[in-house]
C-alpha cells in the first residue's frame, strides 16, 4: 500500500506558530516507516514546546512517560534536541501538521521556530493506523 503525500495549503508564519503553540504542551505524531524496518514499524515525532536544551537524564524521563502511556517498545535511531520545525495547514485537517525541517532549503523557505523534538523508530499497538493502513497522524497535547 502506498502512503498519499499529505496536502499542504500554506505555512503558518513564524507569528502564527508561537500563537498555534499558545498552551500546547506537545505534539505526538505517528507516521509509518520505511519499509525496511519490520521490527519499528512506526516513525514517532515528539515535539515538545519549548526550545530549551532538556538534560538527559529528564529525556529519558520524559521519553519513558510516553513510552508507557502510549506503549511505545523500545526506540531505535532516537535524535532529541532542538531543531527546527514548521507548521502546514491543509484543509483536510482540523489542527496543522508540525514538520521537522531536516533539509536546508526546507528552513530557507519554510518559516519555523525551534523546538525540542524527540523522533525515533518503534512499535506499538495504540498507532495501529499508522502500521497498517500507512497514514499519518498527529495528536496536540494542551496544558
Amino acid at each position: 500500500m502506498e502512503a498519499k503525500a499529505i496536502k499542504t495549503d500554506r505555512y503558518l508564519s513564524t507569528a502564527d506558530i508561537q500563537e498555534q503553540m499558545q498552551n500546547v504542551e506537545y505534539i505526538i505524531m505517528a507516521a509509518p516507516a520505511p519499509e525496511k524496518f519490520k521490527k519499528t514499524p512506526i516513525h514517532f515525532t515528539i515535539f515538545l514546546n519549548t526550545a530549551e536544551a532538556i538534560p538527559k537524564e529528564i529525556q529519558k524521563e520524559v521519553l519513558d512517560k510516553f513510552r508507557n502511556e502510549h506503549k511505545i517498545a523500545e526506540p531505535e535511531a532516537l535524535l532529541s534536541q532542538i531543531m527546527p520545525v514548521g507548521f502546514a495547514v491543509s484543509s483536510a485537517h482540523d489542527t496543522p501538521m508540525p514538520m521537522l525541517l531536516i533539509k536546508p532549503e526546507d528552513q530557507r523557505s519554510i518559516p519555523h521556530v525551534p523546538i525540542h523534538v524527540m523522533d525515533f523508530l518503534a512499535d506499538s499497538e495504540e498507532f495501529h493506523e499508522a502500521k497498517e493502513k500507512n497514514l499519518t497522524g498527529w495528536s496536540y497535547a494542551y496544558e
